[in-house]
């Protein structure tokens, strides 16, 4: 039935909120001038600072590097673009991820049922690399692929297809697992089935009319693929 799974990073692997708001904050204070500074490049990521939460409209919850560099850019005179992105890809390799559910007991469990793992992020390849490293899943992963690993990013679905392609599979028997709107478009877009987990800042109410199914966490992928049943 199915026979791979590809995964989104941040809100699906790891919980979005305590592993980003770390690095928001981080970033914020290298950047920031002043308070008031802080507040308004604070707004432009749509994240709160006083709570370490993020705004549902916040582009740190789906958008790529350039994409969030690209709306902090007006408020950063005389930074340019790809400085700004280096930097915050750099903040990124050392951003402290938690683990939304034990990855390691999970993803050995999901590879002994004979299942091919794929990542799919719009993090960057390199970053991602190190957080699935440092978690000791890395190892666990057929596929691997950040925005700039050569397949664009989601929700465009050139990241799925290239899994499907270098494993084999039919898109039908892979599930795209994300926690987010993008995510799911990338699934559909693909053919795949989609599922949604709640571990990111979106609700049940915004992704169950883009997903298969929707669960609180990967945590319950097992039992979902035992009772799956193709539409």
């Amino acid at each position: 039935m199915i026979q791979g799974l590809i995964f989104d990073k941040d809100g699906t692997l790891f919980d979005f909120r305590r592993s980003w708001g770390g690095w928001a904050l981080s970033l914020l204070d290298e950047l920031a001038d002043s308070p008031a500074h802080r507040a308004v490049l604070a707004e432009a990521i749509g994240f709160h600072p006083e709570t370490v939460d993020f705004a549902p409209h916040s582009p740190v919850i789906a958008a790529t590097a350039p994409e969030i560099a690209a709306v902090m850019l007006p408020h950063l005179p005389g930074m340019g673009l790809q400085r700004l992105t280096d930097r915050m890809n750099a903040l990124a390799v050392d951003a402290p991820t938690v683990e939304a559910v034990p990855l390691r007991p999970l993803f050995t469990a999901l590879r002994g049922r004979g299942l091919k793992i794929g990542l799919a992020t719009n993090d960057t390849e390199r970053p991602a690399r190190a957080h699935l490293g440092n978690h000791a899943i890395l190892d666990l992963f057929d596929f691997i692929a950040g925005y700039d690993s050569g397949y664009g990013g989601k929700p465009a679905p050139g990241q799925l297809q290239a899994f499907a392609r270098q494993t084999g599979l039919d898109p039908a028997r892979i599930a795209m697992v994300g926690d987010s709107r993008h995510d799911l478009e990338a699934g559909r877009a693909a053919g795949m089935v989609c599922v949604a987990v709640l571990t990111g800042v979106a609700g049940a109410a915004e992704l169950a009319p883009h997903a298969d199914v929707v669960l609180p966490d990967i945590g319950g992928l097992p039992d979902w693929l035992d009772a799956f049943v193709p539409a």
